[in-house]
């Protein structure tokens, strides 16, 4: 280990300065706290001094340079409180409702984040920063932390691009092809979905004009009046890095700070555990992973979607692991295995895995394309449904609604991601794009960051739209002006021929008479 830090210290001084970078992580959730971490340690590995703020603990701290933790344990609350309530009754939720939840949720995790920096007990404040690297998730107050510390901003966005975040960059979001992530939708819309897009896109942006960021502007005045102008929060977004690959995520339009660096947080393969990497080596059949993720307690489904499911997945001749959040699993067939965690990127690279059970977040569908296997998505809520819906249109996944789930739906997309070959092969062709890169998406991250901290924040790679009012931007000016003109050439047009029209008919009444 004494190794490694001289050899990171040699780097440092031969190759770069140690930058000082702060790094807010606040949204109350496991998986978001994994892209924080992993981003972190990256810089620290590169030889940055980092403070990460997070609702989190960080349990395997890395030795190789400074990295410190600043926990907001009441955030930890939120979390606490949000694990209370069943995720699956949410599943069929009406999507026009999800907005205004997840605006008000934003809210409130801002409002705590701002309190427990400013606190009696934070002294974080009063140190000196290079840099702030944000996570946004609806908490646009946060940004004023830029302005406190005088350094540029980096956004980070755990969903890629989307209607949330572009905006900040100036990057444009055509609703007739990039679908909301509440919707469940792919790129290729027809004429309804398409509606409902333009539906969807109207709601939130006239409730995040009217609504959301004048609240999140009160919470900015509140904690950094100096922060604060007659125009809101001064945020100046210097770079944006997205949690996306175009292996999996649609293409879509970028400015020239948006940078995807989806991937990222994945780590080199390691041995599974003896007893696990032996069951799974044993498997003749292959292996079935099972997983909904951090946030879902698995236990709280249905005892329909439970029976379901244990019937189906008792049939197949593969073995199965399934993350259980609970010591016992009534019912279980021989082939099943359960625990409260498994290894999951680990088990994920071994080559006897045939197919991943996921309700499809971001991170699970990210790394299992990363590593070929096919998927059978079962969306709860968020972006799982687009995750999901893409994954089909990329031939490598069937979806099914939890909700909706059978033991014939169930046992029918169990035989076909087996035994028909495309989704396999459809998953290596995915994993073939998302290696086939010029550089690692970490090593990519840490040199737009750095760049961003030696050119003063970039500001050459901000788009002129960005000073442009919404009707600039539309050009509904222009559009007013030459409909304007064009009205008023077709009137006085009209009054000229029916005073000429006139006139003839004076002339001929006259050589009549």
């Amino acid at each position: 280990m004494k190794t490694v830090n001289f050899i990171i210290f040699l780097q440092v001084i031969c190759l770069g300065n140690t930058y000082k970078i702060l790094v807010v992580f606040p949204v109350p959730s496991p998986s978001h706290f994994i892209l924080g971490s992993a981003l972190a340690r990256g810089l620290v590995n590169a030889g940055h001094d980092v403070t990460i703020v997070s609702p989190y603990k960080d349990k395997k701290p890395t030795e190789n340079g400074k990295y410190s933790s600043i926990v907001l344990e009441e955030l930890a609350d939120i979390r606490n409180t949000l694990r209370k309530s069943n995720l699956f009754e949410v599943s069929e939720s009406n999507p026009f409702k999800t907005a205004p939840f997840m605006d008000t949720l934003g809210n409130v995790v801002t409002n705590i984040t701002l309190e427990s920096i400013n606190s009696k007990k934070s002294n974080i404040l009063k140190e000196e920063f290079d840099l702030v690297i944000l996570e946004y998730f609806r908490n646009d107050a946060l940004m004023v932390l830029a302005c406190h510390y005088k350094t540029p901003l980096v956004l980070f966005g755990t969903m890629g691009a989307n209607l949330w975040v572009n905006s900040l960059v100036g990057s444009p979001s055509p609703p007739s092809y990039t679908p909301d992530l509440h919707l469940g939708y792919t790129d290729n819309m027809d004429f309804w979905q398409r509606l409902m897009n333009v539906l969807m896109y109207s709601m939130k942006k006239l409730r995040e004009k009217f609504v959301f960021l004048p609240f999140q502007y009160e919470l900015a005045k509140k904690h950094f009046p100096h922060c604060v102008g007659e125009e809101g929060p001064l945020s100046n977004v210097s770079l944006l890095l997205l949690n996306s690959h175009e292996s999996v995520n649609n293409p879509v339009p970028f400015v020239p700070n948006m940078i995807n660096i989806g991937g990222f947080h994945i780590n080199p393969q390691k041995e599974l555990p003896g007893d696990l990497k032996e069951y799974i080596d044993n498997a003749e059949e292959g292996v079935v992973y099972f997983s909904l993720g951090s946030n879902v307690k698995p236990s709280e489904m249905s005892n329909e979607t439970k029976k379901a499911l244990l019937n189906a997945l008792g049939k197949i001749k593969q073995k199965v692991l399934w993350n259980w959040d609970e010591e016992f699993l009534p019912g279980k067939a021989d082939n099943i295995r359960i625990s409260k965690w498994f290894p999951q990127q680990d088990i994920l690279a071994h080559p006897n895995v045939k197919l991943f059970i996921t309700h499809g977040g971001l991170l699970s569908t990210i790394e299992t394309i990363y590593h070929g296997v096919p998927i059978l998505a079962l969306p709860i809520f968020g972006d799982q449904k687009m995750n999901a819906a893409r994954a089909v249109a990329g031939g490598y996944a069937l979806s099914l609604p939890i909700t909706k789930i059978t033991e014939d739906n169930i046992s029918d997309a169990l035989n076909q991601l087996l035994n028909d070959p495309k989704y396999r092969d459809n998953a290596k062709k995915r994993s073939a794009l998302i290696h086939d890169r010029q550089v690692k998406p970490m090593d990519l991250a840490i040199y737009w960051i750095e760049y961003v901290i030696r050119n003063k924040g970039a500001p050459h790679l901000k788009v002129a739209s960005l000073n442009l009012t919404w009707y600039q931007y539309l050009l509904l000016d222009i559009i007013s002006v030459v409909l304007i003109i064009g009205i008023s050439l077709m009137f006085v047009s009209y009054l000229l021929l029916k005073r000429l029209c006139l006139s003839r008919k004076s002339d001929k009444k006259i050589k009549s008479n």
